[in-house]
């Protein structure tokens, strides 16, 4: 699909791997020109020395989230080499788990620092260029989590919850400058960070089960709506949170609807 973001500039963070890396990807195949923004890093230099490697396609830049300094700087610097900035991703994050009568402040604040406050630092300093632009799209990654989180996971789930209020609120500023502000939350989508597909195939089965479509996620199917609401195809789509979990949760039991498929079709089977 054409999504009509060829020669727009996007900003990802997070970029180097994972689902950043198929959003960068994504927004490559989408001819936009792509600021790619990562930790020092293998991942970074593949981009750098891979896709980007060609000037015209974009750029790689070395930021760390959770340093205001760097992040205004990586901005600056951003804006210095191609003029504007139509899209932002604010992909990058972090786990933290551990029960909360266990978990210990740093990882607390480690995922606020990245998961929330990273959101809020890059979308600090774009702002004053899109509203210069009266224009511009603001997409930030929650997570399922911050719908229904799970035990152990508090530190996590609270900073991606948070992220969704920031930018619904954040969509209520920034609307009369033409700029949008909309959020997604990937479901089971196996990463570096969960390892869904390395779980024992029993716990794989339970979780698949809570899936509606039964099956994991692939990062490609986050990208796509990562750039829907990239493009002027979400131009009227604002302060919302996308849900990208194959329908987790979104029934009762929906392993169920599989026991009677399978029902169903051996009834069929046995038809004249």
């Amino acid at each position: 699909m054409d999504w009509q973001l060829a020669g727009r500039v996007a900003v990802v963070t997070g970029a180097g791997r994972g689902l950043g890396r198929a959003i960068t990807d994504a927004f490559l195949a989408a001819g936009a020109v792509v600021a790619a923004v990562d930790l020092d890093g293998p991942d970074l230099r593949a981009l750098a020395e891979g896709p980007l490697a060609d000037a015209a396609r974009g750029e790689a830049f070395v930021c760390d989230v959770t340093s205001t300094p760097a992040v205004d700087a990586t901005v600056a610097a951003i804006v210095a080499r191609f003029g504007r900035i139509d899209v932002v991703v604010n992909n990058a994050g972090v786990m933290g788990e551990g029960l909360v009568d266990e978990l210990d402040d740093a990882t607390w604040q480690r995922c606020f620092d990245v998961n929330t406050t990273g959101v809020f630092r890059v979308c600090r300093a774009v702002l004053p260029v899109m509203k210069r632009q009266r224009s511009g799209r603001i997409v930030n990654a929650a997570s399922f989590a911050a719908i229904v989180p799970s035990a152990g996971s508090a530190a996590y789930a609270a900073s991606k919850a948070a992220v969704v209020q920031f930018t619904r609120t954040l969509a209520g500023e920034v609307g009369p400058w033409g700029i949008t502000a909309n959020s997604y939350a990937p479901g089971m989508v196996p990463s570096q960070i969960n390892h869904f597909t390395e779980l024992p195939a029993e716990r794989q089965a339970r979780l698949l089960d809570t899936l509606t479509i039964r099956r994991w996620g692939d990062p490609a199917e986050v990208a796509d709506v990562v750039l829907f609401l990239a493009s002027d195809a979400a131009r009227y789509v604002t302060g919302t949170l996308v849900d990208v979990s194959g329908g987790k949760l979104a029934t009762q039991l929906p392993e169920r609807a599989y026991q009677l498929a399978e029902q169903a079709r051996g009834v069929d089977s046995l038809a004249p």
